[in-house]
């Protein structure tokens, strides 16, 4: 008679009763862990979505900030030159080809300290501007981006790198004159907006490089040798 598996029930019982001696008698095997490469494709994958979300969300604010300052700040072909005020910004305008050339892991510090010092910058603004919705608006933008500085300080951990020092540069409380008039004090409001809007969009082409770059995770067996 055969079982259902059209094999004599005896050769069955015989491979069942081999499997498990030759399980029992397994040596501790060690796990092949996914882990890092699961958690540094999730990592990149949300900070590549979330560099996107503020690119969104900058655009909104930028426009009623710039609106908030008033002409010309607010006019569509307003482009001034670079005063050297704003040097003390973190500059984005590095050549595209010297960026690429970087390691991954000199871009990624490279953000993580732009990010960290420009947000010193931006809660700056938020207690400065007048308008309560402003204020609202900067205030969840100030959040959203500390979300992306923690987020970059993951992606980095997952890769193995280290987290830089800290932020490039004294904070903007130490050493920074202030404005000595309210035309250059907009002026550096509209650097500011400038500078993030460039990092930015340049971000989310670096993440989006980054994430085609890590291999897709790997589900793996995990064998436990303890016996029945």
């Amino acid at each position: 008679m055969l079982n259902v598996a059209g094999e004599p029930p005896g050769d069955s019982w015989g491979i069942f009763a081999f499997l498990c001696a030759a399980l029992c008698n397994l040596p501790t095997v060690p796990a092949l862990n996914g882990t890092e490469e699961l958690g540094a494709g999730q990592s990149i994958q949300k900070t590549y979505d979330l560099t996107r979300y503020l690119e969104h969300q900058l655009r909104t604010l930028a426009g009623t900030y710039l609106n908030y300052l008033g002409p010309p700040f607010n006019e569509p072909d307003f482009n001034p030159p670079r005063l050297a005020r704003a040097e003390r910004l973190p500059s984005a305008t590095v050549d595209l080809d010297l960026w690429r050339g970087l390691t991954d892991n000199a871009r990624l510090a490279a953000n993580y300290r732009a990010y960290s010092r420009l947000l010193k910058y931006l809660r700056g603004l938020d207690s400065q501007v007048g308008t309560v919705e402003l204020r609202h608006r900067l205030g969840h933008f100030c959040s959203s981006l500390q979300g992306l500085v923690l987020s970059i300080a993951g992606v980095m951990s997952s890769l193995g790198y280290p987290l830089p020092a800290g932020p490039a540069g004294p904070p903007p409380s130490s050493g920074t004159p202030a404005a000595p008039n309210d035309f250059l004090k907009k002026m550096d409001d509209f650097w500011l907006l400038k500078e993030l809007q460039t990092w930015l969009w340049r971000s989310a082409k670096d993440f989006n490089r980054l994430k085609k770059k890590v291999p897709p995770a790997v589900v793996t067996l995990r064998i436990e040798a303890r016996g029945f």
